[in-house]
C-alpha cells in the first residue's frame, strides 16, 4: 500500500514538471545574415577597414550571398573613389534581390557618377516601376534629364519630386533649368517658392539676390543678400555679390573692404581677383589693378570677362600691344559681342593698322544694333580718313540709337559721353 502510494507520487510530480512552461533557446540569425549589426556598426563609425574585413570574413563564410555585406562594400568602394567596382557589386546586390528598388537606385547612382546618364535614366524608370512614390528617385531621374539636355522630362521628374516630397535641391535644380534656358523670370518664381519653403537656406537667398542683380533690381537683390549674410556672415558668395553692388555705384573702398573678407575665405576665386582689380580701376591706380586681373587670368584663363577687363585698362594707359592681345583672346571666347570689335578697333587704330580697324568697327556694327558709341567711334576714324559721306552715315546712325535709348524707360544713356567724344569727329 505505501509503495503504491508512493508511485502515485512520483506520477504526479513528473506530471507537474512537466506542465511547467520551458524556456525557448533564443532563435539564431542565419548564418548569411549573423554579423551584419557588427558590419553597420563600423561603417557608421566610418571604420572603414574594420568593416572590409568583416564583410570579407562574412562573404567567405556565405560564399558571397550576403547581400548586405556586399551593398556596404559597394557603398565604401564609392566613397574610396572606387566608382566601376562599386557598380559591379550593386549589380550583384540587385540580382540577389531584384525586387529591392534601393539596390536598382545604387547601380543607377554609380551609372551617374560614371557620366553614363542615359544608362543611369533606364535603371532609374526600373526602379520607379517597384517604388512610384519614391522622390529620390524623380529628383535623380529630373537631373540626368538634364544632363541629356532633355529639359522638359527634367522639368516634369522634378515637380512629380516636389509633389512627393519637397526638398531644397529640387527646387534648386529646377530653377537651373530654367537659367540654361536663359529665362530668368521663371528662375526667379522657383526660387521665391524655395525661399518661402526654407526662409533660411543662404543658398537660396543668395542665388536669387544674384537673379535680381542681373536684372538690375537692386533693392530685392540688397534685401535677399542682406537676409543670407544674417543667417550666414561668411558666406563669401553674398559678401561677393554685396560688394559688388557697392563697386558698381562707386563705393570702391567699402567694396575693398567686403572682399578682404572673402579673400580669407576664397583667396583663388578669379571673380574676386577680377573686381579688386576693377576697382584698382576705378580709383586710378592701374598697375595695382592690372596686378589682380592677372592672377584672375592666371586663376581663370578661359574667361572672357578678364580678358576684356585686362584690354580695358591697358587701353587706358596707352599699352596697345599688350590692349590688342588680350582682346583678341577675348574674342575667341565671345565672338558675338560687338563692344569687343571697338575696343580691338580702337587699339589697332593707334597701332595704326587702319585697314583692320575698319575691319574690327564693321563687324562691332553688325553686331552690337544698341550701342551708339560703336557708330561714334567709327565715325570719327572714317572721318579722320576723309571718308566723309561714311562718317556722315555712321554719325546719323548713332543719333538714331541715342534717340531711341533715351525713349526707352528700360534703358539709361548718359548724353555727356557724346559730348565728350564728339569734337573727335571736327578735327
Amino acid at each position: 500500500m505505501a509503495e503504491e502510494r508512493l508511485a502515485t507520487r512520483t506520477q504526479f510530480l513528473a506530471s507537474a514538471e512537466s506542465q511547467k512552461p520551458q524556456l525557448k533557446k533564443a532563435p539564431e540569425f542565419p548564418i548569411l545574415e549573423k554579423q551584419n549589426w557588427l558590419i553597420h556598426l563600423h561603417y557608421i563609425r566610418k571604420d572603414y577597414e574594420a568593416c572590409k574585413a568583416i564583410i570579407k570574413e562574412q562573404l567567405q563564410e556565405t560564399q558571397g550571398l550576403c547581400e548586405y555585406a556586399i551593398y556596404v562594400q559597394a557603398l565604401i568602394f564609392r566613397l574610396e573613389g572606387n566608382i566601376q567596382e562599386s557598380l559591379e557589386l550593386f549589380q550583384t546586390c540587385a540580382i540577389l534581390s531584384p525586387q529591392c528598388a534601393d539596390n536598382l537606385k545604387q547601380v543607377a547612382r554609380s551609372l551617374f557618377l560614371l557620366g553614363k546618364h542615359k544608362a543611369a535614366t533606364e535603371v532609374y524608370n526600373e526602379a520607379a516601376k517597384l517604388n512610384q512614390k519614391d522622390w529620390e528617385i524623380c529628383h535623380n531621374l529630373g537631373v540626368c534629364y538634364i544632363y541629356l539636355k532633355q529639359f522638359d522630362k527634367a522639368q516634369d521628374q522634378l515637380h512629380n519630386a516636389l509633389h512627393l516630397n519637397r526638398h531644397d535641391l529640387t527646387y534648386i535644380m529646377l530653377g537651373k533649368i530654367h537659367l540654361l534656358e536663359g529665362d530668368l523670370d521663371k528662375a526667379i518664381e522657383i526660387y521665391k517658392k524655395a525661399v518661402e519653403f526654407s526662409p533660411e537656406n543662404t543658398e537660396l537667398l543668395t542665388t536669387l539676390g544674384l537673379l535680381y542683380l542681373q536684372l538690375g533690381i537692386y533693392q530685392k537683390a540688397f534685401e535677399h543678400l542682406g537676409n543670407a549674410l544674417t543667417y550666414d556672415p561668411t558666406n563669401y558668395k553674398a559678401i561677393l555679390a554685396a560688394g559688388s553692388m557697392m563697386q558698381t555705384h562707386g563705393d570702391f573702398e567699402v567694396a575693398l573692404t567686403k572682399y578682404r573678407v572673402v579673400a580669407c575665405a576664397v583667396p583663388e576665386s578669379p571673380p574676386l581677383w577680377n573686381n579688386i582689380g576693377m576697382c584698382f580701376f576705378g580709383k586710378k591706380k592701374y598697375v595695382a589693378a592690372i596686378s589682380c586681373l592677372k592672377r584672375a587670368n592666371y586663376l581663370a584663363p578661359f574667361d572672357w570677362k578678364i580678358l576684356y577687363n585686362l584690354g580695358l585698362v591697358h587701353l587706358t594707359m596707352q599699352q596697345y600691344a599688350s590692349a590688342f592681345h588680350f582682346l583678341s583672346a577675348a574674342i575667341n571666347f565671345q565672338p558675338k559681342m560687338g563692344e569687343l570689335y571697338m575696343l580691338l578697333a580702337v587699339a589697332l587704330t593707334n597701332l595704326e593698322d587702319l585697314e583692320n580697324a575698319k575691319r574690327a568697327y564693321a563687324e562691332a556694327v553688325r553686331l552690337d544694333k544698341c550701342n551708339p558709341l560703336v557708330n561714334l567711334n567709327y565715325a570719327v576714324l572714317l572721318y579722320n580718313q576723309g571718308e566723309k559721306r561714311g562718317a556722315l552715315a555712321q554719325y546719323q546712325e548713332m543719333e538714331k540709337k541715342v534717340n531711341l535709348l533715351k525713349d526707352s524707360s528700360s534703358l539709361e544713356f548718359d548724353p555727356e559721353v557724346c559730348l565728350v567724344l564728339a569734337p573727335g569727329s571736327r578735327k
